[in-house]
């Protein structure tokens, strides 16, 4: 029996265009792997950092972060160091790591649909002009989360224009 509501298609959830994408979301994986990328950011004068003392300053269960610190290592942007003065530490510079690339290490590709990059996707009728929207929103999240440094996070410091988006009110405001 078709919805009541309108603008609900009775075979999606949610109301059109929502049914589709019903929504991006910052996966826990990914926003615990920014936090402790950010802190051994700055702590790279320091030394490396053990796991525990990272997921107590950043209130992460220990034990899923140890997972993602050794999806970090595996994919270059941590460096593990054994012994009683071991942790980790960043292997490179905070200011040639981006958001994106600590978001790809531990989630894959940015953005996807039901799994799919967008260009890999192909749509027939009235649904073709939507993979070129795919396509754009893609663009946007790469550019915006590519364009930020850990540095820049860590400074507090973000890009003018990243900063110009967190200044309009209705940026978080749910329509």
């Amino acid at each position: 029996m078709p919805s009541e509501r309108a603008g609900v298609h009775p075979e999606l959830p949610g109301p059109a265009p929502y049914g589709i994408m019903r929504s991006m979301r910052i996966s826990a994986r990914a926003d615990y792997a920014v936090r402790a990328a950010l802190q051994l950011a700055t702590a790279r004068e320091a030394g490396p950092l053990k796991a525990e003392a990272i997921a107590h300053a950043q209130d992460i269960p220990h034990k899923f972060l140890e997972g993602i610190l050794n999806d970090m290592r595996r994919g270059g942007l941590v460096h593990s160091q054994r012994g009683g003065n071991g942790g980790y530490r960043l292997a490179k510079p905070a200011e040639e790591i981006s958001i994106a690339d600590v978001i790809r290490v531990v989630d894959g590709p940015l953005v996807s649909v039901r799994g799919v990059r967008p260009p890999e996707l192909s749509y027939t009728g009235p649904a073709e002009s939507l993979l070129p929207l795919w396509v754009a929103l893609r663009a946007n999240v790469r550019q915006i989360l590519d364009g930020v440094s850990l540095a820049d996070v860590a400074s507090a410091e973000l890009p003018a224009p990243v900063s110009a988006l967190t200044e309009d009110p209705a940026s978080w405001a749910n329509p």
